[in-house]
């Protein structure tokens, strides 16, 4: 997604203007996106939810599939608009990040200096004549600072759900367009496990508030078959 973050600082960005998003066409890519455990009951009305294992960092993260093929996102048309209600607030967030300074729990706002929202002449003043951050700025770290406290929630939903062996992964075989795909790499949440809990344990889950995710996570699963029609009608378009 990011060409060129850096930290967002007045020495280097006092010129820069921001422009609002009006299209979405940097992530017609993007096959997946990462989402939060707050955004679960509203991504699942649309797209699959699953989970994808970092063997790096030993943890599993959530993601929304907004394809079958990588590199084709199904939900933004040939004009980068978004071919859905939701937009997953990673994407939203564009062209700024958080990044760690190195020290715990410390973060700093960075910027995609390659994003085309970026601008010397056009948009919304990152700083004042001043020098000082402008209402912009304040906004995107009020914003990027609850999507931090969100995400460190998810890492705890994801280490609970590993350390008890409910992950799964999810081995699926689908017919598109008179071919058949196979769906894997992706872990599921594993319902028959999930039934089988202690009653201690699952008391635990539900004290936590994670058992709306979890079911928002079940039902989404249904959205892949919506996945599979998109691509269809997309391959239908191009051959038209």
């Amino acid at each position: 997604m990011f060409k060129q973050l850096v930290p967002l600082n007045k020495a280097r960005h006092a010129t820069k203007k921001i422009k609002q998003i009006e299209g979405f066409g940097f992530a017609s890519e993007f096959h997946i996106a990462s989402l939060m455990v707050h955004e679960f009951s509203r991504a699942a009305a649309i797209y699959p939810v699953v989970f994808l294992e970092d063997k790096e960092k030993d943890r599993f993260r959530p993601v929304v599939l907004l394809g079958l093929e990588e590199g084709v996102n199904l939900f933004t048309d040939a004009d980068g608009k978004w071919q859905s209600s939701y937009v997953p607030a990673i994407i939203r967030r564009y062209p700024f990040a958080l990044a760690s300074t190195g020290q715990e729990g410390q973060f700093t706002v960075c910027i995609d200096e390659g994003s085309d929202l970026v601008s010397d002449t056009e948009g919304v003043p990152l700083f004042g004549d001043n020098g000082e951050p402008a209402e912009a700025i304040e906004n995107i770290k009020t914003y990027l600072g609850e999507l931090q406290q969100m995400d460190a929630f998810t890492d705890e939903f994801c280490k609970f759900f590993a350390q008890h062996n409910l992950f799964t992964p999810l081995n699926m075989r689908v017919r598109q367009a008179d071919q058949a795909k196979n769906i894997s790499g992706c872990y599921v949440i594993n319902e028959e496990r999930l039934n089988n809990l202690s009653n201690e344990l699952f008391l635990e889950i539900r004290a936590k508030n994670y058992l709306p995710a979890v079911y928002a996570h079940l039902i989404s699963l249904s959205q892949i078959e919506r996945l599979m029609t998109l691509g269809e009608e997309r391959q239908s378009a191009k051959n038209s």
